[in-house]
């Protein structure tokens, strides 16, 4: 099979020309078709499940029909979390598992068979990788079927709102990555987060409406418009948090809040910013270690008419990560009956950071271990979010 530069671009520009208007169940047997043209076989699109404990196949006319491959342990959980390539000598070729990378998200794995893999190989298909990461991204706003695939649990209403207001759960850029994630991931109602990167300046807020399921999922939900509104507007940090806390006051009422936390770090100097409305301090992690509680004032929660917030500063070092976390994550009780904690949490953070790569596989690890640690279960919402200077 002609696997050069002239035939990769005249198959990648066919699939483009093809791809405008693409009916979104027509991505399978775009992709077998493509897959069969360069000498492939056996394709299979995987995709990240909610819980993101397995990589579920999309099904679709042409696709090998598999079942879920767990993300831990497998060949291709291992480049679904590193971003690079697997290749595994199979009883007839080699088996290929290419990371779908989408802006430094990460959408799933496309595994496939060839016969053998050279250079011109790995290049043509790190490109058509990224064209199936763009269509199914591009495909999935407007068709359920990739949103289905991912669910391997009812998910509740409140859910359902709250996944449709987040962002990627991964950003990675030259200066800055960041990676975020839910907990419980299929009925998870008054946490978020959110982020922009505007230039220069990474903007971040999580946040912890009050309250359960619905009633908390609107909150969330105008916090987080008004939250985008204002900073959209390029308003301060204080003017940010003036804004929601009127949002939120103004449509709940006196008895209702959301406590928040806002950022901005200047990826160019490592400059960070803050306002610490209600939640733990974020912990400053360097060179895998937790070195220390990023300390501030706190105003009061969004919704209660707090003062204008003190902005706190601090300079990072290259490599500096910050995680952030909501109030769910350490007043868990564990199995006998004790809250979780702050310095468990921080003892799991340095064993976690000495075990993977990578902020999307350091917050993955960690959600999963201590929610393993408290038992098993999340009585309430837990949010994890961690941010590299680069």
């Amino acid at each position: 099979m002609d696997r050069s530069e002239g035939f990769g671009e005249h198959l990648l520009g066919a699939l483009l020309d093809q791809a405008h208007e693409l009916p979104p169940h027509l991505i399978a047997p775009l992709v077998a078709d493509a897959v069969r043209g360069f000498g492939g076989r056996d394709p299979v699109l995987l995709l990240q499940d909610y819980g993101q404990l397995v990589l579920v196949p999309l099904s679709g006319r042409g696709l090998a029909a598999r079942e879920p491959v767990p993300i831990d342990g497998s060949s291709a959980g291992a480049a679904f979390l590193s971003g690079v390539s697997v290749e595994v000598p199979h009883g007839d070729g080699v088996r290929v598992y290419l990371p779908l990378l989408d802006g430094g998200d990460e959408v799933g794995v496309l595994a496939l068979t060839l016969d053998d893999v050279d250079g011109d190989d790995r290049r043509l298909l790190r490109r058509f990788a990224s064209l199936v990461a763009d269509l199914l991204v591009t495909k999935s706003g407007y068709t359920d079927r990739i949103f289905q695939a991912r669910r391997l649990q009812p998910m509740s209403v409140a859910a359902e709102i709250q996944w449709s207001l987040l962002p990627p759960l991964a950003m990675t850029a030259p200066r800055v990555a960041v990676a975020g994630v839910l907990e419980p991931a299929y009925q998870v109602a008054g946490d978020s987060f959110d982020y922009a990167l505007n230039d220069d300046l990474l903007h971040v807020a999580t946040i912890d409406a009050m309250g359960h399921g619905l009633d908390a999922a609107a909150m969330a939900t105008v916090a987080i418009g008004a939250y985008r509104h204002a900073r959209r507007a390029d308003i301060g940090l204080a003017e940010i948090y003036a804004f929601m806390d009127r949002a939120i006051a103004e449509q709940f009422g006196p008895d209702h809040f959301v406590t928040a936390q806002m950022m901005r770090l200047n990826t160019v100097s490592g400059h960070l910013q803050w306002v610490n409305a209600g939640h733990p301090q974020p912990l400053l992690i360097r060179d895998h270690v937790v070195v220390e509680r990023l300390e501030s004032e706190t105003t009061l929660p969004v919704g209660f008419g707090g003062e204008e917030p003190v902005i706190s500063e601090r300079a990072l070092r290259h490599g500096d990560r910050v995680l952030c976390f909501t109030d769910g994550l350490v007043e868990e009780r564990e199995p006998g009956g004790e809250q979780f904690g702050e310095e468990q949490l921080i003892d799991w953070v340095n064993r976690v950071e000495r075990s993977q790569e990578g902020v999307r596989a350091v917050v993955r690890a960690l959600s999963h271990v201590l929610k393993e640690k408290r038992g098993g279960h999340t009585s309430d919402d837990a949010t994890l979010f961690l941010i590299e200077w680069r």
